[in-house]
């Protein structure tokens, strides 16, 4: 499982999936495609916890650099 792809792993996923967050953890926009053989829950569990630790650690740098604006 990656994070953030480049073109070249993008296009050799097995899924695709799309995460949107808000700063509370609370989940905006759940989207996954299966692009070939479909997956299993433990995968789609692994790929939700992947992007939600990421969005946690934008989330943190974001609040470095614009403090309260954001």
């Amino acid at each position: 499982m990656l994070l953030d792809l480049n073109y070249s792993e993008d296009v050799r996923a097995e899924v695709d999936m799309n995460v949107v967050m808000t700063g509370q953890g609370k989940y905006i926009e759940v989207q996954g495609t299966a692009e070939g053989d479909p997956f299993q829950k433990e995968e789609l569990d692994g790929l939700l916890n992947l992007a939600s630790n990421g969005i946690r650690e934008l989330i943190v740098e974001q609040k470095k650099i614009l403090g309260d604006l954001i």
